[in-house]
């Protein structure tokens, strides 16, 4: 195999929720593969610090103030990426949000928000992209999925059903733009060690580890969270020529715990 397959260089990279955590770590590897990287945000506060983190790690990425959930605002970003950087080969639908609140405490409100920046969203982005992609007949979608894509727990009503939305949302572009020449993959994170998932690993006041973070490591075969670096290969791979085979699919990088029914009692 050629492994210049993985070359991302030439290619303009749009990571929406890029500023910070996994968005920022994908962003930063296919910088590092060769890729342009423009960044979505949803503040002029959260651009700023993007900006300054990928100026940090030596990165001139892009950064661009949009709420995925509003259609005009993003057809009116990637009009902008594509007048001042070029159109977009590979699209991350990586923004979201979570809302830990038992299903009937969760207001109507708060649970269509979650649907709206998750579905919605990765709707906008690829539908905002897709012409230029039809017209070069080449383009790379990842949506960012999770294991709640296909598994439920409490306090996640919400972001499970957006996430398993977003799940058949990748399977359905697949199918009808795979033709095109374009490639529609979803990659869903386990658990990882990110600032949304912070209060799940804070330690007691008795200097003991918090329950769910003792019970994640125990139900992970890899044995611990992941870090937003263990995403980035994963990515790249289904952003570069290697993955052109490779249409509608989740990858899973979880470190196992879907693969895992969990230990016999001794």
């Amino acid at each position: 195999m050629d492994l210049s397959a993985f070359n991302l260089q030439g290619k303009v990279a749009l990571i929406t929720g890029g500023a910070h955590g996994i968005g920022f770590s994908i962003a930063e590897g296919m910088a590092k593969c060769g890729a342009t990287v423009c960044f979505n945000c949803s503040s002029e506060a959260s651009l700023e610090k993007g900006l300054a983190a990928y100026k940090a790690v030596g990165i001139d990425a892009h950064g661009y103030v949009a709420d995925v959930s509003d259609e005009d605002a993003v057809n009116a970003m990637v009009a902008k990426i594509k007048a001042e950087v070029g159109p977009v080969d590979i699209l991350v639908n990586n923004a979201g949000l979570m809302k830990r609140v038992p299903m009937i405490e969760m207001s109507h409100a708060d649970f269509m928000r979650v649907i709206d920046v998750h579905v919605g969203g990765a709707f906008n982005c690829s539908k905002a992209v897709l012409p230029d992609m039809m017209e070069k007949r080449e383009g790379k979608i990842i949506n960012i999925c999770s294991m709640m894509s296909e598994l439920g727990r409490e306090t996640v009503s919400a972001y499970a059903a957006a996430k398993g939305a977003l799940k058949m949302l990748t399977k359905n572009i697949a199918s009808e733009y795979g033709e095109y020449n374009i490639q529609c993959n979803g990659m869903g994170p386990g658990y990882i060690a990110t600032a949304q998932t912070a209060p799940l690993r804070e330690v007691q006041p008795d200097g003991s580890r918090h329950p769910f973070d003792q019970f994640i490591t125990a139900k992970t075969p890899a044995g611990r969270w992941g870090e937003p670096d263990d995403m980035v290969g994963p990515c790249v791979f289904l952003a570069s020529h290697a993955s052109d085979f490779v249409n509608g699919q989740i990858l899973y990088a979880d470190g196992g715990i879907l693969a895992y029914i969990g230990r016999q009692p001794k």
